[in-house]
């Protein structure tokens, strides 16, 4: 089988085991999303939602969040994963969009990269969700199921995603990418993968290798 067709039959049933594949974070606008994407590096995105539940509907705007200092953002975010370091960030971010943005989040990569706390992966995503704009962000679990599935083959993110793009039509970057993430959260785990209840076996050079081990174990 070729590696087009191959690609399409995966995405095929991907696109069948997943139908309302989204966003996991919990927001209403572009700053929301940026702000909980920020946020949820190192931590799942259940956790942050329950936080932001409480902080957006309290402080909805950049202008908002700037009259908190950050210890005072940090006592609120406290429990997320490097919060004092995500305090600092999100402050000078919105700092810098009220300054240089007029409050609004820029549609532009570039610009949402030269945001403190801003790396490629978060600018995906907020292009992608809020801007509707093709993206693939490659965070842990599409890294994972990617190179499992053979969908790419590297052991570098920014390749993976490269490949990624190569190799997926430009039209389904946005919904793969939800794809991969939620295969990767209900059965291709990182460890202890359900493997033996997993629709994509027959294409999956990982899961094949794991069943043989298991099986001459």
């Amino acid at each position: 089988m070729g590696r087009t067709t191959r690609t399409q039959a995966i995405l095929a049933i991907l696109e069948q085991m997943y139908p309302d594949a989204r966003c996991e974070l919990n927001y209403r606008n572009p700053f929301e999303l940026l702000i909980a994407t920020i946020l949820s590096a190192q931590t799942t995105d259940q956790r942050v939602n329950e936080v932001t539940a409480d902080l957006f509907q309290q402080y909805p705007t950049p202008e908002r969040f700037l009259t908190m200092t950050e210890d005072e953002l940090a006592a609120k975010i406290r429990g997320i994963g490097l919060f004092r370091n995500k305090s600092r960030h999100i402050l000078q971010t919105c700092r810098l969009l009220v300054e240089q943005y007029n409050g609004q989040v820029p549609a532009d990569r570039e610009a949402l990269e030269s945001l403190p706390g801003v790396g490629r992966k978060t600018a995906n995503v907020v292009l992608s969700n809020a801007f509707g704009i093709p993206a693939i962000a490659v965070d842990t679990h599409v890294f994972r199921v990617a190179n499992r599935l053979g969908l790419a083959n590297s052991d570098n993110v920014r390749e993976t995603e490269e490949q990624l793009m190569r190799r997926i039509p430009k039209n389904k970057w946005s919904q793969a990418h939800h794809w991969l993430i939620w295969h990767g959260r209900r059965i291709c785990h990182a460890r202890n993968p359900r493997c033996t209840e997993c629709p994509l076996l027959t294409y999956c050079p990982y899961g094949k290798q794991r069943m043989k081990a298991i099986k001459t174990s």
